[in-house]
């Protein structure tokens, strides 16, 4: 796996990183929802009639398991310095420019680390942000680190079902690392991505939103 280590700007993460404020805004949600659940039980077992005490012993269970994603979800991501030291360096460009934001087009090995061979695919991600880099140009280079997980702890697969590019821009102010991490990526992988641009519209169509590359072609 090819690592990156640079010292994350937390401050900056945190105001621009999206994978952080996704997190965040699920978390928010899942206490709303809590909440919500939970008045609409104590409501129910109030009015004190047979049906209304079985739903709202429902609402309770669905007001308990919302609480305890919106502490758990954070803890399963885990903190924006984990997320850049644990995922692989991997390249992304601007593929597609909008006009609130552009889409990422990336490489990326999904094999799980007991598959005993890579898996490429091209994946993609749509942002809003991308400070230290031009939106507006098409085939900017993004080093990016990548973000892999599963729907469910029962996948007995060897590729992760959830992969997505995480800036690097989005953990530092500081174009130098930009530049370095730009630099330890080879230049195969640069080429294949701008070649596959064309692709980009292909990818959320592919089986788990990847669209597989033989390693062959990454040369």
């Amino acid at each position: 796996m090819r690592r990156f280590e640079f010292p994350v700007d937390t401050a900056h993460a945190t105001s621009v990183n999206e994978t952080v404020g996704d997190v965040r805004r699920l978390r928010w949600a899942a206490l709303i929802t809590g909440l919500l659940f939970v008045a609409i039980g104590v409501w129910l077992i109030v009015l004190a009639h047979p049906w209304s005490y079985i739903l709202g012993v429902v609402a309770l269970v669905v007001a308990a398991a919302s609480v305890w994603m919106a502490f758990w979800a954070p803890r399963k991501v885990g903190s924006v310095e984990d997320l850049y030291a644990n995922g692989e360096l991997v390249p992304a460009i601007v593929a597609v420019t909008r006009p609130r934001g552009a889409t990422l087009l990336a490489l990326v090995n999904t094999a799980k680390p007991g598959a005993g061979q890579p898996h490429y695919a091209l994946v993609t991600r749509t942002i809003r942000t991308l400070p230290g880099h031009s939106m507006s140009n098409v085939g900017e280079r993004v080093p990016s680190i990548s973000v892999l997980s599963d729907r469910s702890t029962n996948s007995t697969a060897d590729t992760w079902q959830m992969v997505s590019p995480m800036p690097v821009a989005w953990g530092t102010r500081d174009p130098k690392v930009i530049r370095r991490a730009i630099e330890q990526i080879p230049n195969a992988e640069w080429k294949l991505l701008t070649k596959s641009i064309p692709l980009t519209e292909d990818v959320p169509r592919a089986k788990n939103q990847q669209l597989p590359v033989d390693p062959d072609d990454i040369h």
